[in-house]
């Protein structure tokens, strides 16, 4: 069934009401759900809508390696010229400084567990909806605290780099015991998908296989030791916490923020001459293959969220649209890649653009574990017949996933959701 349209639009940051008039959501069928539709001409390259998660938290290993930001919008909290010297390892200054946005006389702390905000706004919102709940206070340093454990299971089990995290579904738990409307909650986190199969196309989501039954349930038990609560009992119950646990893999939006690339984007826009823009272009350049030797590619403040939208954007290997977060923080922004029509679908895609560049068997495979469904957007059509076979860098990198995995392979596994 659609999601009303009050609820879904409840999180959209327009407020002249741009995207009610750009877009609509329509149930499609009972296999594909919901999609988003225009309802007007949109152009190539215009905001069709920003929108603000339901709920978001940081990876767990992003938060460990010091990649450190705001607890509840993940805006990064660390200048440029922190970020560079973290990710390379040594003091580096930064050319133009002052186009870093950064304003760290507006970092707040929780006074009782110590978190850090980017504002005080930002540590009220979340005070309000979720953190009276995970406020660990004087315990935060506690291994034996019964949320400490949970996320040190979950970091055991779910090594970088991660794609979803079980603070996800901590901060749903929280929101709904913190709600005077609790009803309302739980039918908002309702309209998420969350099959934990396709009996249609005889696929389970590839992390609620037997092989993984084990892990599920140790993470089920820390889950309901920490946060348990008369009125979500069906979360805590083996089938349910399934359900929860596949509505996050497959609805989960990743979020990537950096006051670093935040520094290169202004110091782009800035009007140089033209030997002194030469040369801020090459350092830039330098700069990146430095920190890629150092660090590799992880160089973001990391996390996930949930996007009412966004979540209803279905996937084609072709997409007419994107997701970011030009704003370095959780605000996503959907952009159109072409002009769209009235009438006319939006998607997006769930894959990236190495992905993208796979074979139709390797890009429906990952889709299959992971969303739960065969694609069958024009490019897998126009593809339909090419043979179910990957390249040989494919077949290299399946080889390293499939067969009988030992325990570390089951651990990996569990990062690719």
């Amino acid at each position: 069934m659609a999601a009303p349209m009050s609820d879904t639009f409840s999180f959209c940051m327009d407020p002249a009401g741009q995207a009610r008039r750009a877009l609509e959501v329509r149930f499609i069928s009972n296999v594909k759900g919901k999609g988003l539709f225009a309802t007007r001409n949109i152009k190539k390259g215009e905001t069709i809508f920003v929108e603000k998660p339901v709920v978001s938290a940081q990876f767990l290993w992003n938060a460990l390696y010091k990649y450190r930001a705001c607890d509840h919008c993940l805006r990064a909290l660390e200048t440029a010229e922190e970020n560079a010297q973290r990710l390379l390892g040594k003091p580096q200054a930064l050319p133009h400084p002052e186009q870093c946005s950064i304003r760290k006389e507006l970092h707040q702390h929780c006074p009782a567990c110590q978190v850090a905000y980017c504002s005080a706004e930002c540590r009220q919102l979340a005070w309000e909806q979720y953190h009276q709940v995970l406020c660990l206070g004087p315990s935060r340093q506690d291994p034996n605290h019964p949320l400490s454990k949970l996320q040190e299971a979950w970091r055991n089990i779910h090594y970088p780099p991660e794609t979803s995290s079980i603070m996800l579904m901590a901060r749903m738990v929280a929101t709904v015991k913190q709600a005077k409307d609790k009803d309302w909650w739980i039918k908002l986190f309702a309209q998420f998908c969350s099959k934990t199969a396709n009996e249609e196309e005889e696929i389970v989501h590839k992390l609620l296989g037997d092989k993984f039954k084990g892990q599920l349930e140790v993470l089920r038990v820390l889950f309901t030791e920490a946060l348990y609560d008369d009125h979500l009992s069906r979360w805590f119950s083996p089938e349910g916490f399934r359900s929860l646990f596949a509505l996050v893999g497959t609805n989960g939006q990743g979020i990537g923020t950096s006051s670093l690339s935040q520094w290169v984007h202004a110091c782009d826009a800035l009007e140089l001459p033209p030997q002194e823009r030469e040369q801020l272009d090459a350092f830039i350049n330098q700069l990146y293959k430095d920190i890629e030797r150092e660090t590799g590619e992880f160089l973001n403040c990391e996390g996930s969220g949930l996007y009412m939208l966004q979540s209803c954007c279905n996937h084609s290997c072709i997409p007419n649209a994107e997701t970011s977060f030009p704003d370095n923080n959780f605000l996503l922004h959907l952009t159109a890649l072409e002009d769209i029509g009235p009438g006319e679908e939006i998607c997006i895609s769930y894959l990236d653009c190495c992905q993208r560049e796979r074979s139709r068997h390797s890009r429906n495979k990952t889709l299959r574990e992971n969303y739960l469904f065969v694609c069958s957007c024009p490019k897998c059509l126009a593809q339909a017949n090419d043979p179910d076979v990957t390249s040989e860098e494919e077949d290299e990198e399946e080889e390293e996933v499939e067969g009988e995995p030992d325990d570390a392979e089951l651990e990996d596994e569990m990062t690719d959701v």
